[in-house]
């Protein structure tokens, strides 16, 4: 694992994460699909928000089980929370909004989110 900062599109939200980036998906459910991001997860515990904790606002879905959290300002979604399913607290990262990252130089596995 590797260590980036990430940040939403003003800055005013800014974090840094240690992640897997060989490890990345794209999902088709009804939301990551209009989003059109590149996730990696982490562990919480692998996660530090650096600023912006006052500018999220959240927003749920279907199950409730995921934290979308963007900012208020610009609108970007750069993180989300929630449990991994053996109920481990995770970050999955917009792997979009990490500095010095090419996301079309990751190979993504399609993640069927549609069918959940």
């Amino acid at each position: 694992m590797a260590r980036y900062e990430g940040s939403c599109h003003c800055g005013r939200v800014a974090y840094e994460v240690e992640a897997d980036l060989s490890r990345t998906i794209t999902c088709n459910c009804s939301y990551c699909q209009r989003r059109g991001s590149v996730l990696a997860f982490s562990p919480a515990t692998s996660f530090t928000l650096t600023k912006g904790e006052d500018a999220l606002t959240e927003y749920r879905f279907n199950s409730q089980k995921i934290q979308h959290l963007f900012c208020e300002t610009c609108g970007m979604e750069s993180f989300a929370r929630a449990n991994a399913p053996d109920g481990t607290p995770t970050v999955a990262i917009n792997v979009r909004c990490l500095a010095g990252v090419e996301p079309t130089e990751l190979s993504p596995t399609m993640y069927n989110g549609r069918a959940r």
